[in-house]
């Protein structure tokens, strides 16, 4: 049984490739099918769950979801706090909100059984890199109204001067960072949750439920560090000191 099982692994491991997915045309772009629509019903639920929240506001008797994403907002803000001021980038707070609930609510669709009709969307590496280079180019947007172009240019090849190359290392990192990390990360739970269907019908019910307990816990945690990543990287273009 073992044998058969790990000859089951080697073939599905080699029928798994990185980065094929259904296409379809769009305005005459080829995008991927099931990432675009995965990315649409992710979007609609967060849109969704935020309307329904404010429908349900209550003065002095704040619901579940109400009390969740004013908890988030606080956090957000105290880390905003922290890095920069919130008054330095006041649009950091709601910009690192949403992208939490988003990758939150996009990293959640692997574990719910759709028969592959949808997909995590961040377990598409454009989807990841679409967001990373979003922040990066608001990132230094941010930097350079904030300090003008030259005082912006400086921080990056100010002294000392043999730090240049790093610094330009550094930059080529972060969106590479941000987007591999949070694929990687969802594209592995997919691989285990499909490697784990070729176990026997008896068994398969606690590893999966153990499995899709513990890439719920990974979700919130990937959306988690791009979120403070976010952060991070909008303080080191605001703040004074720079890099």
């Amino acid at each position: 049984m073992i044998g058969s099982l790990t000859s089951s692994v080697g073939v599905l491991a080699a029928e798994i490739h990185v980065g094929e997915h259904p296409r379809m045309s769009l305005f005459g772009l080829e995008i991927n099918r099931d990432t675009f629509i995965s990315t649409l019903v992710a979007g609609a639920i967060l849109v969704g769950l935020g309307l329904f929240m404010v429908s349900r506001i209550r003065e002095g008797v704040p619901g579940k979801l109400q009390l969740g994403f004013e908890g988030l907002v606080k956090y957000v803000e105290e880390q905003v706090e922290s890095a920069m001021g919130v008054r330095s980038a006041p649009f950091v707070v709601p910009l690192a909100v949403t992208l939490f609930g988003f990758i939150l609510i996009a990293n959640w669709m692997e574990i719910v059984p759709t028969h592959e009709r949808l997909i995590s969307p961040t377990s598409d590496i454009n989807l990841t890199a679409a967001m990373a280079v979003l922040v990066l180019v608001w990132v230094h947007l941010t930097g350079i109204r904030k300090k003008g172009m030259l005082g912006y240019v400086k921080s990056f090849t100010g002294a000392p001067r043999w730090l240049i190359p790093f610094r330009a290392i550094e930059e080529v990192a972060k969106p590479l960072s941000l987007a591999l990390r949070l694929f990687g990360n969802l594209f592995a739970s997919a691989l285990m949750i499909a490697l784990m269907a070729l176990l026997p019908s008896f068994a398969l019910w606690l590893p999966n439920v153990v499995w899709k307990l513990f890439a719920m816990f990974i979700g919130v945690i990937q959306a988690l560090i791009f979120s403070l990543l976010t952060i991070v990287y909008f303080s080191f273009a605001v703040n004074e000191e720079g890099h």
